[in-house]
């Protein structure tokens, strides 16, 4: 089998074998996980891959050119491993998956069998089911840009350019007061104007949702009290004293983009794009129709 190191091949080849599959999950806040299905711990790579967590994989489908190559992990939930609220938080999005066959009493002869990331990640029974995405699910994304109105880019990715860790755009803060984990009050906040933060992000920087974010739905103030609500509640306890961080949003117009922000420049959209009345227009009924400017 292709990139099978050497050894292993050759304890295969013997017939008797001892292996068994390891599993390594590394979240996207660094934390790193390591799973078995031995009957006691292995340890390779830096990653201790943990003998009593019921986890298991059936097989792996794998397959040539763009298809993604799928299968699936199958666990119990442990208070020591993979928690309820993690999945519910959802700290496992998009966590990075490696997958080997490791001869457990030798762990250098081990075989990388799969490589990808955690896609639907289910509950069910005290238990839980992740689908397993290949390399190859990203090339399966339609990339380039769009002929429209507003700006394609991401606010802060390189086409964009701007700096949101300068202090115009970003604020850190602790939570002055909270409700359903989405709305959220300060009596002094002021230096930004009324919807500063629409269509931006709050980060949570500190306490049991550390690394957690949402969405700004809406920017106000009600009366001297300054209000943000996002779209979506944190999942996870919030109280107050929690210190967050906000960031400026962008409705992707041109003229926010020269205003809030002066990067014109960098622009990802066609603000001159001719709309719909345009489209509908009939010829004239006077004068020459050239095809030319009908202004």
């Amino acid at each position: 089998m292709a990139g099978m190191d050497a050894g292993l091949q050759a304890h295969l080849e013997g017939g008797l074998t001892t292996v068994a599959h390891a599993w390594a999950i590394t979240r996207k806040d660094g934390v790193v996980l390591g799973f078995t299905d031995h009957d006691r711990e292995l340890a390779f790579e830096g990653v201790t891959f943990r003998a009593d967590t019921g986890l298991s994989a059936v097989s792996l489908a794998q397959s040539t050119g763009l298809s993604v190559d799928n299968t699936e992990a199958l666990g119990a939930l442990s208070d020591l491993s993979i928690r309820e609220d993690e999945i519910e938080q959802g700290r496992f999005d998009e966590a990075e998956v490696r997958a080997w066959l490791v001869n457990w009493k030798d762990v250098s002869q081990r075989w990388l069998q799969f490589r990808g990331t955690i896609g639907e990640l289910r509950r069910a029974d005290g238990g839980f089911q992740a689908e397993l995405r290949g390399l190859t699910e990203v090339l399966n994304r339609p990339l380039g840009r769009v002929y429209q109105k507003p700006c394609t880019a991401v606010l802060g990715d390189p086409s964009c350019g701007v700096n949101l860790t300068a202090p115009e755009y970003s604020i850190e803060l602790t939570i002055d007061q909270v409700s359903q984990a989405r709305v959220f009050r300060w009596e002094f906040f002021d230096g930004f104007d009324n919807g500063w933060f629409a269509r931006g992000r709050m980060e949570v920087l500190s306490g049991s949702a550390k690394g957690l974010w949402g969405m700004v739905k809406q920017d106000r103030y009600e009366g001297s009290t300054r209000v943000i609500e996002l779209w979506e509640p944190i999942r996870s306890p919030l109280e107050a004293g929690t210190i967050v961080r906000l960031t400026a949003g962008c409705d992707k117009r041109s003229e926010t983009c020269r205003v809030k922000f002066a990067n014109l420049l960098n622009f990802q959209g066609f603000p001159d794009v001719p709309g719909e009345d345009w489209m509908l227009a009939v010829p004239k009924s006077t004068g020459a129709n050239t095809g030319g400017s009908r202004r």
